[in-house]
């Protein structure tokens, strides 16, 4: 931290002082002669004496004392914005008012909307699945949007940094893993040996998963559970036949083509089907897609393929983030 500092401040005293780093191709002019005798001016002494001496006296003072106050500076600026954001959130919390009261801002016509009339309304019998793909179901397809951004950038990020070095390598097997890393195979660092016993565990427990998830994912409108969650499920089957089986075994069948695909897919039926829903609901028009009877399985309208996009768009975001940090030279 005093290395720190003292980097910091010897930049800010150069900057203060105008010293600047000297770029390479400047030309530096020769030094002029020095001046004859004859040739300077009088000056007073005492005038000379007095600004040498208070120069010298402020870059020493500067040099001595500088990065002491600095540092003290730096720490109580950084006290002084920590105690007065912890007092502004005190006194926030302190004006809010309390916790179940019936004229809560949160106990409003909205809330009763949605409980009384949401199962009618929604075709839901799950009353939070008809909030979050139903309501607001465009809340609900920008975080599906920004998982599935979030795991395109890391990929681009990292097969980018693979290719600038196979680039330098000039090898034609580490180009061929950087231009797609769901393909390629694993390092010697992420190879596991045959485990019989992980084996015989994931071959019981893989489909039993695999079925949990899809019965969350479907039923999400009627019972607990939904896209996000089914999805997690599903997720964590195939990283346990990415460490039973190693990650070659299921890139076979689910790479980064199949990621991307699936997932480009899910999001442009999300944005189709709530963009003719809204706008249906907002012109009064006629909806062509049955909301069904409640508690059936084919209810609730476009919850359920909507659960189905955001199932699969989870599983492959958590999956591709598993397998690049699990593979990538991190």
């Amino acid at each position: 931290m005093n290395e720190e500092l003292r980097r910091i401040w010897q930049s800010f005293f150069n900057w203060v002082m105008g010293i600047g780093p000297r770029p390479e191709n400047e030309v530096i002019p020769p030094e002029p002669p020095p001046d004859l005798p004859f040739t300077q001016r009088p000056k007073d002494k005492y005038s000379r004496f007095h600004e040498a001496t208070l120069k010298e006296r402020y870059n020493q003072w500067l040099e001595i004392h500088g990065l002491h106050l600095f540092s003290v500076l730096y720490a109580g600026l950084s006290v002084l914005t920590c105690v007065v954001i912890v007092s502004l959130l005190l006194a926030t919390v302190a004006e809010l008012p309390p916790f179940g009261h019936e004229r809560n801002p949160a106990n409003n016509e909205v809330i009763r909307r949605y409980v009384e009339h949401g199962g009618h309304e929604t075709g839901a019998q799950n009353i939070v699945a008809g909030l979050i793909l139903d309501y607001r179901a465009f809340d609900t397809f920008g975080e599906s949007a920004v998982l599935f951004t979030a795991a395109v950038s890391v990929l681009m990020l990292l097969g980018a940094s693979r290719r600038n070095k196979a680039d330098d390598s000039q090898s034609p097997k580490t180009e061929s893993a950087g231009r797609n890393f769901l393909q390629r195979a694993p390092p010697a660092s992420t190879l596991r040996k045959d485990d019989a016993i992980l084996r015989g565990v994931a071959n019981l427990s893989i489909p039993v998963i695999l079925m949990m998830g899809c019965v969350v994912v479907i039923n999400g409108h009627l019972s607990p559970g939904g896209g996000f969650s089914g999805g997690a499920i599903l997720s964590t089957a195939l990283i346990l036949a990415a460490n039973a089986y190693g990650f070659r075994r299921v890139h076979s069948f689910f790479n980064e083509r199949t990621f991307i695909v699936s997932s480009s897919t899910a999001l442009m039926i999300y944005a189709l089907s709530k963009g003719y829903s809204f706008f249906t609901g907002a012109n009064h028009i006629h909806s062509i897609i049955p909301k069904g009877t409640i508690g059936d399985i084919l209810s609730g309208g476009l919850i359920l393929p909507l659960n189905i996009c955001v199932g699969l768009i989870v599983a492959g975001t958590l999956y591709g983030f598993y397998a690049l940090f699990s593979e990538g030279d991190i």
